[in-house]
């Protein structure tokens, strides 16, 4: 894992919420005292804002991200899930910005080349959308499959991190 994050576990579970509307949609942004518990599209602002400083800093990360000026996280993440789903996640965290990765490159990244249905389960299960860029994993063809978050929104992402080079004419 990039030496960028710092993975926390909290026990506490008071949830600080904050929301920001982006280029793809409303954030969702959930905090503890450990860092960052969560990262998700909503349709609509299910809390009131209640910010603590993880959240500020989150929601500045990802201004600049949309911005164009930050390629990577510097946050404290507050991980819930098997130890399993928190090692593919630490691979995720690998992936470079504007980079790809197959669901088969994944799998053999976390130790185990037969574990890909296992492998895109945990991604799918990942609560930190865009910086556990989970985005960033696609089909050995090439394809865009699964992405709890909308594959338009997968698309965008990786068409930002990683923009077409326009041919030359002549």
């Amino acid at each position: 894992m990039s030496s960028i994050y710092k993975i926390n576990r909290s026990n506490a579970e008071n949830l600080c919420t904050s929301y920001m509307d982006s280029p793809i949609g409303l954030l969702e942004v959930r905090c503890t005292e450990g860092g960052l518990r969560s990262l998700n599209f909503v349709d609509e602002k299910k809390f009131d804002d209640n910010p603590n400083a993880y959240n500020l800093l989150t929601l500045k990360q990802l201004t600049e991200y949309f911005e164009g000026k930050r390629k990577e996280f510097d946050l404290p993440l507050d991980l819930e899930g098997t130890d399993f789903q928190k090692r593919v996640w630490a691979e995720l965290l690998k992936i470079p910005f504007g980079k790809t990765r197959s669901y088969l490159e994944q799998s053999k990244a976390v130790g185990d080349v037969k574990a890909i249905r296992a492998v895109a389960s945990a991604n799918g299960q990942n609560k930190i959308a865009i910086i556990v860029p989970c985005h960033r994993v696609i089909g050995s063809d090439g394809s865009l499959t699964g992405f709890a978050s909308g594959l338009h929104r997968k698309k965008w992402l990786l068409e930002f991190e990683n923009p077409p080079i326009q041919g030359e004419l002549f």
